[in-house]
């Protein structure tokens, strides 16, 4: 397996190949490095390699140009800016050195020349501001270039967004989104050298790359099926980026790859239908959703954990949980803005990155008004405790903005708040309102509207027995589970490779799974 991420944190991911590694599969997952260095280690039985990956053709080249006519008096871009700067940082120090000298000398007797060398350093201060303000003007337009080249929002990007593809399609991407290739830089040669029988390829960056290894093994005379796992609806996502080229580029690659997949699985019957008539797949995709383990995978002896503990809580304390991605468009600013409408509630984000600087102001915020002891940010715990974590918490808060994709599909967060048996307050998504609605285990309220949320909130605390009751339904749980789901993957690569199989045998099959 190959991955845009360093793997821990990204729970579908670690799933497929622990599970894919206990049904007999020879799993080996490459993934991202966090850093320059090479790193190894187990996941279950999957073997994980994570592999560095540069980052050298995300710039353009007028990136290492100067630009005379946007920034004419900005420094050339050689790192000079940062030289200049230290510089007028030192001069300034040793003329205070000097200065303090003077002053020191002078208390205790006289010092010749005095007069003159106090004038010599006045005017030696007046210099220095005046070359200061001068370094400090061509910093600011440095700064403000290498910020355009890093937006690339100028018109020539804007225009070159809509002009490569239509001129060359698929393959636009080469052009305006070159830094695609870093990723078969990293991984393709260690992918060639697994020689796998299965690249499983997660989602649309790492597609290319699956791919390509594919190709080549077929144009060396092995057979490599290739599955792609779409885990977004790519066209209804919101940018990573905010470049205007970033979407029509990454759309261009998953068009160009897409007919190579030998197998397609996807998170939701939505996007499978939508996948098959965009790319003119020959069959639907196979749905995988984005359940939780419910099997504890812990080292024997390690104490399970609980969000109400880790927040230092008593049973009696209303807690709302967020668990996932800390990211502008998942709207966790509702849930602290909303703190001084909930008296005593407090708010737990259970989150991948804890010292996010989204966090940061979100923890500033809270303490301005007044409820920063009620915010309570704790690191995401290994996938397989996630439920058990959870479970001692009041409600299950999503509060995602509207976007297309997330219409699509239900979360990986709605999931495990319903194995956990959590009411969910979520905002109007449509898959998610419409599940809540039929199955009446939570509220819904317009994403965004602090005043729907607070009245959500509070309907749901003053009768919490009501909503869990929904849970009780026969069959409601049952397929969203990671085992349900587990079952239907192996399905999936079974019926690749079917000559490979032996009823009651173990099999050595070899599943390299690509990760974005």
């Amino acid at each position: 397996m190959i991955v845009d991420t360093p793997v821990r944190g990204d729970s579908r991911v670690q799933k497929a190949a622990y599970s894919a590694a206990e049904a007999g599969w020879e799993v080996t997952l490459l993934g991202r490095s966090p850093d320059r260095d090479r790193h190894e280690f187990d996941l279950g039985g999957a073997r994980v390699e994570l592999l560095p990956v540069a980052n050298t053709l995300a710039r353009r080249r007028r990136a290492y140009r100067r630009s005379p006519l946007r920034q004419p008096l900005a420094y050339p871009p050689t790192g000079i800016a940062n030289l200049r700067q230290q510089q007028m940082l030192a001069w300034r120090a040793d003329h205070r050195q000097r200065c303090a000298q003077l002053t020191v000398a002078l208390t205790e007797g006289p010092v010749r020349w005095a007069r003159s060398r106090r004038w010599a350093l006045d005017v030696e201060l007046l210099l220095i501001r005046a070359v200061h303000r001068w370094v400090s003007i061509r910093s600011r337009q440095t700064r403000r270039l290498a910020q355009r080249h890093i937006a690339a929002d100028t018109l020539a990007d804007r225009v070159g967004a809509r002009f490569w593809p239509a001129v060359r399609g698929t393959r636009s991407w080469r052009r305006i989104e070159p830094q695609l290739w870093e990723y078969e830089l990293a991984f393709g040669e260690r992918l060639d050298r697994l020689r796998p029988d299965i690249i499983h390829a997660n989602d649309f960056r790492m597609l290319g790359v699956g791919a390509r290894a594919a190709l080549r093994a077929r144009a060396g005379g092995r057979t490599v099926k290739l599955v792609w796992d779409a885990h977004e609806y790519l066209p209804g996502m919101r940018p990573w980026q905010n470049r205007p080229h970033w979407l029509a580029a990454n759309c261009a690659h998953e068009r160009e790859y897409a007919p190579y997949a030998d197998a397609v699985v996807t998170v939701s019957e939505e996007i499978a239908a939508l996948l098959q008539r965009r790319h003119g797949l020959a069959s639907r995709p196979t749905v995988v959703r984005n359940a939780p383990e419910l099997r504890s995978l812990a080292p024997a002896g390690e104490p399970p954990g609980d969000v109400r503990a880790a927040c230092g809580l008593d049973a009696g304390t209303p807690l709302l949980v967020y668990s996932g991605v800390a990211a502008e468009q998942r709207g966790l600013d509702l849930m602290v803005d909303a703190l001084p409408d909930l008296p005593g509630v407090h708010v737990a984000l259970v989150v991948t990155l804890p010292e996010h600087p989204l966090l940061r102001r979100l923890r500033q915020r809270a303490e301005r008004a007044g409820a920063g002891d009620r915010l309570h940010v704790l690191p995401i715990v290994a996938h397989w405790d996630v439920v058990r974590f959870l479970a001692t918490a009041d409600i299950g808060v999503s509060p995602i903005q509207r976007w297309p994709n997330y219409d699509m599909a239900l979360s990986t967060k709605f999931y495990e708040y319903s194995q956990a048996r959590l009411p969910i307050v979520s905002s109007d998504v449509r898959t998610a309102a419409q599940t809540i609605r039929a199955t009446g285990q939570g509220e819904v309220f317009a994403a965004g509207d602090r005043e729907a949320y607070v009245r959500a909130v509070r309907a749901v605390l003053a009768d919490p027995a009501r909503y869990r009751a929904a849970y009780e339904r026969p069959g409601l749980l049952d397929d969203w589970t990671w085992q349900a789901q587990a079952r239907v993957l192996d399905q999936v690569y079974t019926r690749l490779l079917p000559a490979t199989t032996t009823v009651g045998a173990p099999r050595a099959r070899s599943v390299t799974a690509s990760v974005n």
